[in-house]
């Protein structure tokens, strides 16, 4: 029996793990994906490489940067939630309109689910990034871009004080 045809029909087509950089998304989305036997894609991975450098040089990213970022997340997401029935993503979608463009572009339901900590935590975290692009400095205009889902939207919030284990078990336990 494939992972596809074993999950649950409960689940969405896509859990997309959301929220500023150092909030957790990847760890997080990783072991999701693991938990479902499921593929994992890494939103960083589909920057643009002058996204990247631009975001390297603190510069914070434009819509117009962003939209051919989430169209090519958003088209990896479909294919491999119609391959495997469910895909796990890690994205900041920030935006309401970012969150909106995803979902047009997967095809099936999408969950989104919101991780978010003080400022903080948040810059202690990305500390302890070393080699990563994404300076501390842009995590203010990241928090400022922040549009929190809205209860239409059907997102799960979490703070991430909790181990990313015990997130993994709420976020299962809510979409079974």
């Amino acid at each position: 029996m494939s992972p596809a045809s074993a999950r649950s029909p409960a689940l969405p087509a896509a859990i997309i793990v959301m929220g500023v950089s150092g909030c957790g998304k990847s760890t997080l989305g990783g072991l999701l994906a693991q938990a479902l036997a499921c593929p994992f894609l890494e939103g960083d991975d589909f920057h643009s490489p002058e996204a990247v450098e631009k975001m390297r040089r603190g510069m914070a990213l434009t819509d117009e940067d962003r939209w051919p970022w989430l169209d090519r997340l958003g088209q990896a997401i479909a294919s491999a939630g119609r391959e495997q029935g469910v895909a796990v993503a890690a994205c900041s979608a920030l935006r309401r309109c970012y969150r909106d463009r995803l979902r047009g572009t997967i095809d099936g339901s999408v969950r989104f689910v919101l991780l978010e900590n003080s400022r903080d935590a948040l810059l202690a975290r990305i500390g302890n990034r070393p080699g990563h692009y994404m300076p501390a400095s842009l995590l203010d205009s990241q928090l400022a871009t922040l549009e929190r889902p809205q209860p239409d939207e059907g997102a799960m919030l979490l703070r991430t004080d909790l181990p990313a284990t015990l997130l993994c078990d709420l976020v299962l336990g809510a979409l079974r």
